[in-house]
């Protein structure tokens, strides 16, 4: 008798075949929808109807380096001005590893809790390999990524100086435009990227946690000096006494810095994420700052002081890039390079002969 001939169980069947995970319409919806961009009236028409798909993509505008963009991102600027400037700005840093991310989202859902409109502007650090986003913060905000009345930017921070994005005061202006009242700076927490923040918020606040040593933190006392509030997080469970701690070490320390001109004296309070608890009080102490600065009238001079600021600054950003894209810069740069480093020439007499060139 012939042995019956056997299949290996290893053997696949041939199964039904699977539909396309689009359809074809769909398709070439999405790619006319690509092929089609708004005009800047439209966004600025949309973005003034609170709609944040506009606002992400005038925010993708704002942040490209295409001479073509540029010119319409500043159109819609330009047109959403008149309606911005009615928010409170409000920077938080502290380095990684202190709680940021997890701290804005439960603050932040406090805030919508209580009928704000909350936007969150992460600026997240780059990989100098990639250029790309590293942390990710929609990712580490699952919760408040999907509140209605909140809305998370994270941007890569480049090669900017301390990792702040560089159109972040722009970015600003268009959310407070698509009816935010509440905008949350995130800084990488690297130690130089603070100042930047604090010329363009109201409120400064420096989050901490409780047996790291400042030293371990890598937080200089600049830092502290620009802090409006320092609160330790993270104290749930064992923490809470060493939290409790450091808040009184931090309230004791704050007493040896110079007066504010806002007048405003900062506290440090204790928080934790997990728990929520210390959070409404965080607020009401931003509140009660706010209360202060609206009154006596440092508010408005500290908006004006920044806007003279940033114009200062973006035209020291602008002649440094019409320097490095000028064609006969181009050229000459890179033979005074090679000269410097064969130490035929001087840095500064290379430097010079390079500005004498772009000013001819």
């Amino acid at each position: 008798m012939e042995p019956t001939s056997r299949k290996s169980a290893l053997t696949e069947k041939d199964g039904i075949n699977q539909p396309p995970s689009l359809s074809t319409s769909s398709v070439e919806v999405i790619q006319e929808m690509r092929r089609k961009q708004p005009s800047a009236q439209e966004l600025i028409d949309r973005i003034l109807a609170h709609d944040k798909v506009a606002l992400s993509r005038a925010i993708t505008l704002v942040e490209s380096t295409n001479p073509e963009h540029l010119e319409k991102a500043n159109a819609i600027i330009q047109a959403c001005l008149p309606y911005a400037n009615k928010s409170v700005r409000i920077g938080i840093t502290g380095v990684p590893g202190v709680g940021k991310s997890t701290f804005i989202e439960a603050f932040g859902k406090h805030l919508t809790a209580l009928g704000k409109k909350v936007a969150v502007l992460a600026v997240d650090p780059s990989s100098t390999i990639s250029h790309g986003s590293i942390l990710g913060d929609k990712t580490r905000m699952e919760e408040l990524v999907k509140d209605e009345n909140a809305y998370i930017r994270p941007s890569a921070s480049g090669e900017t100086l301390g990792g702040v994005a560089r159109k972040t005061r722009e970015t600003i202006i268009l959310c407070e435009a698509a009816g935010f009242d509440t905008i949350i700076i995130e800084t990488v927490g690297v130690g130089q990227s603070e100042t930047a923040v604090h010329s363009m918020v109201d409120f400064f606040l420096l989050l901490k946690i409780s047996g790291a040593g400042d030293e371990l933190q890598g937080i200089k006392r600049g830092i502290m000096e620009m802090a409006d509030a320092i609160v330790i997080n993270k104290a749930d469970g064992d923490n809470i006494n060493k939290a409790k701690l450091a808040k009184a070490e931090f309230n004791r320390a704050l007493h040896l810095f110079p007066a504010k001109k806002s007048g405003w004296i900062p506290t440090a309070s204790t928080c934790s994420s997990y728990t929520k608890d210390g959070i409404p009080e965080v607020w009401q102490t931003i509140s009660e700052y706010f209360e202060l600065v609206k009154g006596n009238h440092y508010f408005e001079q500290k908006r004006k002081d920044q806007n003279q600021f940033w114009m200062m600054e973006t035209i020291n950003e602008q002649l440094k890039s019409n320097f490095y894209n000028h064609p006969e810069i181009i050229k000459l740069l890179e033979e005074n390079k090679k000269a410097v480093q064969n130490d035929a020439i001087s840095p500064f007499a290379a430097a010079m002969i390079l500005l004498n060139a772009y000013s001819k």
